[in-house]
């Protein structure tokens, strides 16, 4: 066996926990969750000394009230000596785990958790029975270390149009991608549905799944009371299911310290190498609507760091909030379609818990890897608007450099391009990117994204039940309009 360097970071335990109580006001609350999600995680390593060893508790912002849930974790588990870092919402779910890794290569903590955890369906199942459900209320205590975004997610003009739900700014964006790629409406909404359906089919398959049934493509594509079109052409079924119970515990540790405590060889995975870009530009402003330099930059680069081509990549786990996410990068990356693009079932069968997902799906390549099901997986990250992004590699065997990081920020923001975008402007424009949205069963605003003559942008709306209805069957991609007060015609 290659001798392999001490402080290179390794997995050695990894635990998914659900529940799905109907009775309101039972189960685990969120910071619950993660303890048992740790506390597994141990029991997989074989070592539970592992959590009382933790130099770091990292934790990324949820749904939930805690102001340090790091601590509470910390406090249950005896991890008396545990820094705790909280990553708002806005960084990278990947962030937490690469500064994990880091901080073991460099020797600055010789074992870190990551967890994270949503309680939303128990307090779903609370508001609807009218019973007040139970969270440990803590809001003076501070972690260690606050990691937060610099800058904002969207544009005042965006807002004032009628945007603020991620579900139409991503339709609006694959309306821009469905153009570029010469596809007709009709063909866009049936590939989309195909490729849904078939991630219905990989959950059902995944014991961790929050939906465990298959769907079929023709009802995840059509607009019906029990899967409501959001923003066209995305249903219900389209987009993260974020009402789940679902937690992930993750326990990395150095290569020595897992000798040290005699967790088996076979146990261990390595994270190979992990890219990331937190440049921050918001939607409307972005002159290449279907592009993501994020991805294309973050995706050659972390093969390069682990000495690894596309084609070795045996398992993947492409991040699935909205179809979008998933069809960007596939253009990006330059994978194929016609491969598995996720272990979990992605984030509307498997579950998506709202900043959680990553290190969920993290811990099912963990799983598969270790089962040998492949020996090298792929998962990618996304915060905002397809704002950042973030790759990591993980494999069965060291990358022969050791554990390799790198911040792609810059690059991706010198090569994104940025238009100004215009707030009063009126005149001529042409649809660069488009949605209609819809309240309840009805369609309700179409939203256009505008190029304008001088290059600019505007974001401008319809509520013309005739325009609306032509837009939710043709591509208005590249139509021309006139603004005025903020309307288009």
């Amino acid at each position: 066996m290659t001798e392999i360097a001490p402080n290179t970071p390794v997995i050695v335990g990894v635990a998914a926990v659900q529940q799905r109580i109907e009775t309101a006001g039972e189960g685990m609350e969120a910071s619950e969750l993660m303890v048992e999600a740790l506390r597994r995680a141990a029991e997989a390593a074989g070592s539970t000394e592992l959590l009382q060893r933790a130099d770091r508790i990292e934790v990324p912002k949820g749904i939930w009230g805690y102001s340090d849930p790091g601590s509470l974790v910390a406090d249950a588990l005896g991890a008396t000596q545990a820094q705790t870092v909280l990553g708002e919402i806005g960084i990278l779910q990947q962030t937490l785990m690469n500064r994990a890794c880091d901080a073991i290569a460099v020797g600055e903590a010789a074992v870190v958790l990551v967890t994270g955890a949503e309680a939303k369906y128990r307090a779903l199942r609370g508001q609807i029975a009218g019973v007040e459900v139970p969270e440990t209320l803590q809001t003076d205590d501070e972690p260690d270390l606050i990691l937060k975004p610099d800058a904002d997610l969207w544009s005042p003009v965006d807002s004032e149009a009628g945007l603020g739900m991620p579900v139409g700014y991503y339709a609006i964006l694959d309306s821009a991608l469905r153009a570029s790629q010469g596809l007709s409406v009709g063909e866009h909404r049936d590939q989309m549905a195909q490729m849904y359906a078939g991630f219905s089919q990989v959950a059902a398959a995944n014991e961790d799944a929050w939906v465990r049934e298959p769907v079929a493509a023709e009802f995840i594509r059509e607009h019906s009371a029990k899967n409501k079109m959001l923003a066209f052409p995305y249903t219900k079924l389209h987009n993260s299911q974020w009402n789940v119970d679902q937690a992930a515990g993750l326990i990395y540790c150095s290569v020595a310290l897992a000798e040290e405590l005699g967790i088996p060889r076979e146990q261990w995975v390595f994270p190979l190498a992990a890219t990331e870009s937190n440049a921050m530009s918001v939607v409307s402003a972005r002159k290449a609507l279907h592009r993501s330099y994020g991805f294309n930059i973050a995706g050659r680069r972390v093969l390069e760091l682990a000495d690894k081509v596309a084609a070795d990549i045996d398992l993947m786990e492409l991040y699935s909030c909205f179809p979008l996410a998933v069809r960007v990068q596939l253009e990006e990356l330059g994978l194929s379609a016609d491969r598995s693009l996720t272990v979990t079932g992605a984030m509307t069968f498997g579950g998506g818990p709202l900043n959680n997902f990553v290190l969920q799906a993290t811990v099912k390549m963990a799983q598969l890897l270790r089962e040998g099901v492949g020996s090298t997986g792929l998962v990618t990250s996304i915060s905002g608007m397809n704002t950042k992004q973030a790759c990591a590699l993980y494999a069965s065997e060291p990358n022969p450099a050791g554990w390799q990081f790198a911040d792609v920020t810059d690059e991706v923001a010198a090569t994104t391009e940025l238009v100004e975008v215009m707030s009063g402007y009126e005149g001529a424009a042409t649809i660069a990117g488009f949605t209609v949205l819809y309240q309840g069963e009805q369609s309700w605003r179409a939203v256009a994204v505008c190029d304008l003559p001088d290059g600019n942008r505007t974001v401008a709306f319809s509520e013309d039940s005739v325009l609306v209805e032509a837009m939710l069957g043709g591509e208005f991609v590249g139509r021309s309009v006139a603004i005025t007060d903020g309307q288009f015609a």
